[in-house]
């Protein structure tokens, strides 16, 4: 089963749905606003991809934080900002019984589940 991990109002989660449904793959939708993102699932996260490339640096929940945060930000202050705030969260991120993908990127989408 793949499993699709965001936020429901995000453009790029979205256009994801979109890519999912026209290319008839099933999924689940973790929503971080409704199921939130406990510290076990951010864990998991990180056993796939870095802390830094986690954080959604280009989006106002990052650009909002005092730059004393954003500048003394280690894994573990990373877990418990992306905890409390999961909208920090890059998205999409995206669970396959083979592999785990982040980020909106068709190319491999393609790579993963029609070839």
């Amino acid at each position: 089963m793949t499993t699709l991990y965001g936020i429901p109002n995000c453009d790029t989660i979205k256009r994801c749905k979109k890519w999912l449904d026209d290319h008839h793959i099933e999924y689940e939708f973790h929503d971080y606003k409704k199921q939130q993102c406990p510290e076990e699932l951010i864990i998991t996260f990180l056993t796939h991809f870095d802390y830094k490339d986690l954080i959604n640096t280009r989006g106002t929940t990052w650009r909002k934080l005092p730059d004393a945060v954003k500048n003394s930000v280690t894994e573990k202050i990373a877990i418990s900002l992306m905890q409390e705030q999961p909208s920090m969260i890059k998205r999409p991120i995206i669970e396959t019984s083979k592999t785990w993908l982040l980020g909106y990127n068709e190319q491999k989408m393609t790579e993963v589940f029609l070839k």
